[in-house]
């Protein structure tokens, strides 16, 4: 693991000085999609109370407003909230119920498994998305 970080420079200052702006571009680009979404009138909702997605949500502003709720497999996690932003996180079969044009998966690192867990938002036409990183439609 050290050789694989030295390789990629994390030991160099130089590694760092773009940190800010690239974690910048992250929480704009998912902010315009956001908002974007809701001023053409589509829905929005988020996929994994991670606590990865939850430092991003965080970070963005991100609320209630324009990500209405967040799915969760996990009963522990369900009829809660995001701590900070107070987004709820329901159950899966929410998504079912909604419909949502596009599905945010916030724990970015398991979108493959997402994916296939979720496969069945594409019978409506529903699209996956991932903010880091980089926005990226699925």
């Amino acid at each position: 693991m050290l050789a694989t970080e030295a390789s990629a420079g994390i030991a160099q200052s130089n590694f760092y000085q773009t940190f800010q702006s690239q974690a910048e571009n992250v929480k704009n680009d998912l902010l315009r999609f956001l908002l974007k979404a809701k001023e053409n009138g589509k829905t929005v909702a988020g996929y994994g109370a991670a606590a990865k997605g939850n430092t991003l949500l965080n970070f963005a502003g991100v609320k209630p407003d324009l990500l209405p709720y967040i799915v969760d497999r996990n009963p522990a996690k369900q009829n809660k909230f995001m701590p900070g932003s107070h987004i709820p996180i329901l159950n899966e079969l929410q998504l079912k119920t909604d419909k949502p044009n596009y599905v945010i998966i916030l724990p970015w690192n398991l979108k493959e498994e997402v994916i296939k867990q979720l496969d069945y938002i594409r019978e409506w036409g529903g699209e996956f998305v991932v903010a880091v990183p980089r926005l990226s439609f699925l």
